[in-house]
């Protein structure tokens, strides 16, 4: 078996039950233990409360699983050294018998391979900073030009350059829609100051525009950029000192690659005493609420 669909996920969309599919790098890279696995479970309590089937996505010795059991989180959660795993490492993980943790690229392609529309992560990779010179521009934005997965998300991180990300998006055909909002949303701050092109007023008009882009044969995804609710936004002009001063510490200690985000979300998260931690966490929940109302209202479409 080249792809393990757990059977409440196959029996969901068989039955057209709305699914959310979620990544597992948050739970392996994003938290330590076990802040992680709490989260990760809360999450999946968001998405049934709000009446869909959660489906956590993760490689376990080499074979990728779409809707993980809580033991399967729990370990995930406490065992170190587990791959960041992105398109290109797929092959090499799945030969070699690793465990891997999906980020947005690879959660995005089993999600599409097991028949899932929508995807709630925190906040997608993009432009890095400096990518004039670095080249470094994360795999999640070609990701969203080709496959047919909505990702719903606080934006951009905010350690990435946030004009070239959504150049990026605009150049490959990818629609941005703001939930509620129309500026892009900026991660730990609700409102980056960039404006989109499209402000949608209700996770319905989300879930039509959905429908007619797979209806017209368009590929590629769709990218909901939900803001953080007020009381737990962190002002820009705060975040973004340190933001700054992790950047500089980064490129003095030479971290580059895949490496990098997992640095500086660490590096922050200590700056602020945890606050962006607990933003983040809270923005993820947010999102979910959000995710498991757009699977909804799209199924109701669909039959």
């Amino acid at each position: 078996m080249l792809v393990k669909v757990s059977k409440e996920v196959q029996e969901a969309i068989k039955n057209n039950i709305p699914v959310v599919a979620l990544e597992s790098t948050i739970i392996s890279h994003g938290m330590p233990y076990p802040k992680n696995v709490e989260t990760a479970l809360n999450v999946e309590k968001i998405i049934r409360d709000n009446g869909c089937v959660p489906a956590t996505i993760g490689i376990i010795d080499g074979t990728p699983i779409v809707g993980m059991s809580p033991d399967e989180i729990e370990l995930f959660g406490k065992t170190p050294g587990i791959l960041k795993a992105s398109r290109r490492d797929l092959p090499v993980i799945m030969a070699k018998k690793f465990w891997g943790a999906t980020t947005v690229t690879t959660t995005m392609i089993f999600a599409a391979m097991a028949g899932i529309e929508v995807f709630v992560t925190g906040g997608i990779g993009g432009v890095h900073r400096g990518a004039e010179t670095s080249f470094d521009i994360s795999a999640d934005l070609q990701e969203l030009s080709k496959t047919n997965v909505t990702v719903v998300c606080a934006g951009a991180k905010a350690i990435l350059d946030l004009p070239l990300t959504l150049e990026y998006l605009e150049t490959f055909g990818v629609p941005v829609l703001g939930y509620k909002s129309s500026n892009l949303a900026a991660f730990y701050s609700k409102d980056s100051g960039l404006k989109l092109d499209y402000e949608m007023n209700s996770s319905k008009e989300i879930a039509e525009a959905i429908y007619y882009k797979r209806k017209l044969g368009l590929d590629g995804g769709i990218l909901v950029s939900n803001p953080i609710p007020e009381e737990y936004s962190i002002p820009n002009e705060v975040i973004n000192v340190y933001i700054e001063k992790a950047l500089k510490e980064m490129n003095e200690l030479g971290i580059k690659g895949k490496d990098t985000t997992p640095f500086l979300l660490k590096s922050i998260a200590d700056a602020t005493e945890g606050k962006s931690l607990e933003a983040n966490i809270k923005l993820v929940y947010n999102n979910a609420k959000v995710g498991s109302e757009i699977a909804k209202e799209l199924i109701k479409l669909e039959k």
